[in-house]
């Protein structure tokens, strides 16, 4: 479900609270898991509440403008039905928050959902709760997953649990957490060329004090219903002799273990690419107990090469001829073919109202699509007329076009005839004498 970023409370969503920092709210959704309807048909259905991210402390840029930005001011009466998750995200950050600045200016559509989460096998107790949270901004490279673990509430008589959630809240109604673990992309889809190489962009950022030493990464691609591991590193942050362990499943992939460890870069790399690396590429970063991930599209494209099937066009008075036009060796399979023509006392060339005859699709062992077309040309048709075969393909940044212009049988008959009258003649001459 995606959501608009909103005006709340009477107030810009977007708004200072100390110099150099900023608090950013966001309209979000709690998605939470319901009771089946039982029977042979039934199953887990989820249930969604609408909510409220404050994300505290976001640093704001020296070249910012502040003037605009209104302080965020809670709910004056707290309401324990309002689901509202205050968030402290100074450490870590969040790369790129900034964007959420001016989301709701920007006219940015803002996706954000959040979750109970439960750590890989922790047990249950009536210490800190966790959440996940997934964020996404419409038209930008911003998307992040945040693992947020409840802040300890003193409790009073006087303290408020909100009733759905059923966790204690602060004195302004809200929810504490803080952000302990968080993986994001700054790269959500990418185009590369076939047998090209391409860089998948992944990261992640934890509290100073780790979470645990031993981090784990896996790449996964999912692909028309099916799907794959590619690679998986594990390795410990404090650098352990021999503790970095490597299983390639996809022969070109790789990952740096020094860029994980150093500078939390969970980045993949795969070369020679084919058709079938195409598709959604889960990366899954686990530390300890948590684990979050990233989902980034890969699209494999390849350009097609077009190419008539005569250099020249003799007109012929008698009939008509066939001319063809190949787009071949193209990936993807969504390749548009149009004829045009441009006679002698035109400016333009326009679209042929007779677009001839396509072939099937022909795919090549690559994975890579041919296509031909076959126009008729009239015997009707003008001397000195341009006829071109334009293709449009993803690949392409413009159209491609191929053209040849209808040229006139005389030129060529006269001279082969001048030539065989003059081999006729000295023949003769050389018989004579």
């Amino acid at each position: 479900m995606m959501e608009k970023v909103v005006i709340l409370f009477g107030y810009l969503l977007t708004c200072v609270c100390a110099d150099g920092v900023a608090d950013v709210v966001l309209s979000c959704t709690l998605v939470e898991e319901g009771v089946g309807l039982g029977g042979m048909g039934g199953g887990a259905h989820f249930t969604r509440t609408p909510a409220t991210l404050v994300l505290r402390d976001v640093p704001v840029a020296s070249d910012e403008s502040l003037e605009t930005l209104t302080p965020f001011v809670p709910p004056s009466i707290p309401d324990s039905d309002a689901i509202l998750l205050e968030v402290k995200v100074s450490s870590p950050e969040i790369p790129n928050a900034h964007v959420l600045l001016h989301a709701d200016c920007n006219e940015q559509e803002v996706m954000c959902e959040i979750s109970r989460y439960s750590p890989h096998g922790s047990q249950e107790s009536s210490g800190s709760a966790y959440f996940i949270v997934s964020v996404n901004v419409e038209g930008v490279e911003f998307s992040t997953a945040l693992i947020l673990q409840t802040l300890v509430v003193e409790k009073d008589h006087s303290t408020l649990i909100q009733n759905q959630l059923g966790l204690p809240l602060s004195q302004s109604g809200t929810l504490l957490t803080e952000v302990i673990f968080l993986v994001y992309s700054h790269v959500k889809s990418v185009s590369a060329p076939l047998r090209g190489d391409v860089v998948l962009n992944c990261g992640f950022k934890q509290q100073e004090i780790p979470l645990a030493q031993e981090v784990a990464v896996e790449w996964r691609l999912q692909h028309r219903g099916k799907g794959w591991k590619v690679l998986e590193l594990k390795t410990r942050l404090d650098e352990a002799e021999g503790s970095t362990v490597v299983h390639e499943q996809r022969r070109g992939s790789s990952m740096d273990a020094s860029q994980v460890v150093g500078e939390g870069n969970a980045s993949v790399t795969l070369t020679k690419l084919k058709v079938l690396d195409e598709g959604s590429y889960i990366c899954t970063v686990s530390i300890g107990l948590f684990h979050a991930q990233q989902v980034i599209q890969l699209q494999v494209n390849q350009p097609p090469h077009v190419s008539l099937s005569e250099e020249k066009l003799v007109l012929k008075t008698e009939s008509s001829q066939t001319l063809s036009c190949h787009c071949a060796h193209y990936y993807p399979l969504d390749a548009q073919m149009e004829w045009l023509s441009r006679s002698p006392t035109d400016t333009e060339p326009t679209v042929l109202p007779d677009q001839g005859s396509l072939s099937s699709h022909r795919q090549h062992g690559d994975g890579t699509y041919s296509l031909s077309s076959h126009l008729s040309v009239p015997s009707t048709v003008s001397l000195g007329t341009e006829i071109t075969c334009r293709v449009s393909h993803p690949a392409l940044d413009a159209p491609l076009a191929v053209s040849l212009v209808v040229e006139s049988p005389q030129q060529g008959s006269y001279w082969w005839v001048l030539g065989f009258l003059i081999i006729t003649l000295l023949f003769f001459y050389q018989v004579m004498s």
